[in-house]
């Protein structure tokens, strides 16, 4: 709602960056909002506190203080206030911090002007927030600061406050585990516990006694009585990994138990209640799951709550460097030898294409700490230790050879490997769906999240896009 009746929304601009607030000023003021501008940290408290302004736009560092200070006092005075905050220090903690100071959204820098216009409007029809976020800690886990992820950090930042189930989606290596700690860890059951079970690693026949457990006598070799998975993730998180592996008739239950949250341990008879929220993965396409009669579509949707794709390494180049010292730095933290890497390593690593995801490079990191003479490791130890080599076009190639010749060789170890057994829909439509994922991915990383000029990259209109992306499951994406 607006100061005055009929009035035009009012929004502050925060940021010491002169040219940032003349560009940002000029777009809210063509779409239509007043707009009010201060380069401090205590210019926008002096603002809000002046009654002026229904959203406010503020960067973090400002010259005489953290803009995310100021907030939480401001918003304990202005509860109806809406805050968008623009940062380009583009970390896991610094999109989880605006949330716990009470922000409605947070947008790293650069940002696309329409996609901050869209925030303005998506800010000014919320409704008033409940109650406050809770209070996160200060080790965050996940490293990068590509666009790609800082979808990843967004959406974590907006859901760890809430108990509502998420799928995480991604590759094998991507850290989908890692990422279902971060949302326990700083969630409001951090203080219960976490519980994983890979779902691929459990016999198919012990499943339910796994997840539920199992009273004396319940079956052969069941001589105690033993608790479940649900029973020790009481009160915190339990992590289903590779849900796609679970067998049906365990789906069932699990459905059962989702549904009315009761359920009975294998040979019991006496109902428990289940108070765990559920964190789900998989590196497989669920909804060809079920197209095949391998997985229920109802169980789908009560875990895909809150879908988060992670995306593979390869569509976040920019932020092998930055993993690659962290790896190092942990290495030598648990007894390895400090290394650092050249240059020309540092190259070496970014042309790899990254099959194993950010699990690879860990691997590679490790083993390079343990096995290179000195502290610096060269090109031609990364290039020695890298297993296949790095499929990118060599000297005298084309790009386009290059690829071809990539796409040709993965192509040959899927049907050498695989023969006759060939997924529900043919390998055709796997083949085309490996390379547009990524494809389409990639592109709306390059284009910071914008389908307009995603789809002018790729060369299709706009509704073909968002019926590729709607396909692909890549979800809905900013216009």
């Amino acid at each position: 709602m607006s100061e005055r009746e009929g009035a035009a929304a009012t929004v502050i601009v925060a940021d010491d960056d002169a040219a940032i607030r003349t560009v940002v000023r000029r777009a809210l003021t063509r779409a239509g909002f007043l707009v009010r501008t201060t380069e401090t940290a205590a210019g926008l408290v002096r603002l809000g506190d002046d009654r002026i302004g229904d959203v406010v736009i503020t960067d973090v560092m400002f010259p005489d203080g953290n803009g995310l200070d100021g907030l939480p006092g401001l918003l304990a005075r202005r509860p109806g206030l809406k805050v968008i905050v623009v940062s380009a220090q583009n970390t896991l903690s610094t999109a989880v911090r605006a949330t716990e100071a009470g922000a409605f959204d947070y947008l790293p820098k650069p940002f696309d002007l329409d996609t901050l216009t869209a925030a303005v409007a998506s800010a000014l029809a919320a409704p008033a927030a409940a109650d406050p976020a809770p209070e996160f800690g200060d080790d965050m886990p996940l490293v990068g600061r590509s666009p790609a992820m800082q979808e990843v950090y967004r959406t974590i930042a907006r859901i760890v406050p809430t108990t509502l189930s998420v799928m995480i989606l991604g590759e094998s290596g991507t850290g989908k585990e890692l990422v279902a700690r971060a949302i326990h860890d700083m969630g409001p059951r951090r203080r219960a516990p976490f519980v994983a079970v890979n779902m691929a690693a459990i016999p198919r026949e012990l499943i339910e006694s796994e997840l539920f457990g199992h009273e004396r006598g319940a079956f052969t070799g069941a001589t105690a009585r033993a608790s479940g998975r649900f029973e020790q993730a009481e009160g915190g998180t339990l992590f289903l990994d590779e849900i796609g592996d679970m067998p049906l008739d365990a789906q069932t239950r699990l459905l059962r138990v989702l549904q009315s949250g009761d359920f009975t341990a294998v040979g019991g008879a006496r109902v428990k209640r289940a108070d765990v929220r559920i964190v789900a993965a998989t590196n497989q396409d669920l909804r060809r799951l079920i197209d095949a009669g391998r997985f229920r579509e109802d169980l789908f949707y009560r875990l895909n709550v809150v879908p988060l794709r992670l995306p593979p390494l390869r569509a976040r180049t920019d932020d092998i460097a930055a993993l690659a010292r962290h790896f190092l730095d942990r290495a030598a933290a648990d007894g390895l030898p400090h290394k650092r890497l050249d240059p020309a390593a540092l190259a070496a690593i970014a042309r790899h294409s990254w099959p194993g995801n950010v699990r690879e490079l860990e691997n590679l990191m490790r083993r390079l700490a343990v096995l290179v003479r000195g502290d610096t490791i060269g090109e031609a130890a990364v290039a020695d230790s890298l297993d296949p080599p790095a499929a990118v076009p060599g000297p005298g190639l084309t790009v386009q050879a290059g690829l071809a010749a990539a796409i040709e060789g993965h192509l040959a170890v899927y049907l050498g490997t695989f023969g006759d057994g060939l997924p529900p829909d043919g390998w055709y439509n796997r083949v085309l769906d490996d390379v547009e994922r990524p494809l389409l991915a990639l592109s709306l990383a390059a284009t910071g999240g914008n389908q307009i000029r995603a789809a002018r990259l790729l060369g299709i209109n706009r509704n073909t896009l968002r019926k590729k992306l709607t396909q692909r499951g890549l979800g809905s994406r900013t216009s």
